[in-house]
């Protein structure tokens, strides 16, 4: 499958020879994660993005300590599958000892989410290297649901990103949950005026207002495709041509003045084209996983432990 803009310097068999039951080891894990928690596909991507847009991606959201970017807002209490990746580490480890990257690892790991919940299959450009710092404040930057649409693409373009990978890579909400603290504020008193949301379709509205009522739990959760919850399909952008979106930032893909001119086409052609969409999404998860850290240029290392540097 031929993509544009992927970097170079990466190649999926670059372990062919030092660790070749590799692709195997990480789809049994993710395997078994799944089976325990149906849940953790998206989780597990989702750690794949917010390592990606933050110092490239070197598995720095995995690293603990101060400056853990695992305490930045946008991951704390929210980003999880920690667990998940020291498994999957700890048997590539004992399989190939000091070979493979937890940079490679995740993005193994959110193509196999991806594949077994029955979305596109490709094959992951590896070599990358694990980051010697966390990047707090950056991660705090993170693209965010409560954001216009302008500033996500700005974002996005800061990065390499283009404007489609916004639209395709947002079809990653096709699966996976999202806690009332990220989209009550459209329930209630979206405009300052009292009213919600004009965009949210009204059924869905009440729905959820059942489940996240003023002064309820803001960790209570709803699914971000309703129709098709742990299914990787393009329900997704069904949804939001009928307002079904759940955060601000997915349904203004398709509803605000800006997407007009920007995402709205792609997310009607992805609505109509499974084939389109997955194609799209393919390439973007490519270029996203060849995202390098500008700093880390020949820097970097293959971590024994996912979760701190080697001493």
């Amino acid at each position: 499958m031929l993509c544009s803009g992927v970097r170079a310097q990466l190649n999926p068999d670059i372990y062919a020879k030092s660790c070749p039951s590799l692709v195997q080891i990480v789809r049994k894990q993710v395997m078994i994660a799944l089976k325990a928690e149906i849940r953790m596909a998206a989780s597990l991507i989702r750690l794949h993005f917010h390592d990606c847009f933050v110092n490239g991606c070197d598995a720095s959201v995995l690293l603990d300590g101060t400056d853990s970017e695992k305490l930045a807002i946008p991951n704390v209490n929210s980003a999880r599958g920690f667990e998940v990746v020291d498994n999957i580490k700890a048997a590539v480890e004992n399989a190939c000892p000091g070979v493979v990257s937890c940079a490679d690892i995740l993005a193994l790991a959110a193509r196999d989410s991806v594949f077994l919940s029955g979305g596109p299959l490709w094959r992951v450009a590896l070599g990358r290297k694990d980051g010697l710092v966390a990047n707090q404040s950056s991660a705090n930057n993170l693209p965010s649901p409560f954001e216009p649409l302008g500033d996500i693409i700005a974002k996005f373009i800061a990065v390499g990103l283009n404007v489609t990978d916004v639209v395709a890579l947002s079809g990653a909400h096709t699966f996976g949950q999202a806690k009332c603290a990220v989209f009550s504020n459209r329930l209630f008193n979206f405009t300052g005026a009292g009213s919600p949301d004009a965009t949210l379709e009204t059924t869905l509205l009440s729905d959820l207002r059942t489940v996240c009522p003023v002064g309820g739990n803001a960790n209570q959760t709803a699914p971000l495709d309703r129709n098709s919850t742990d299914a990787f399909d393009n329900n997704y952008f069904k949804n939001l041509l009928e307002g079904k979106g759940l955060l601000s930032s997915d349904q203004i893909l398709f509803s605000s003045d800006l997407a007009v001119n920007t995402t709205k086409r792609l997310v009607e052609a992805y609505s109509r084209s499974q084939n389109l969409f997955f194609r799209d999404f393919t390439c973007s998860m490519i270029r996203m996983g060849g995202i390098s850290n500008p700093v880390n240029g020949s820097g970097g290392e293959v971590r024994r432990n996912c979760r701190v540097i080697n001493n």
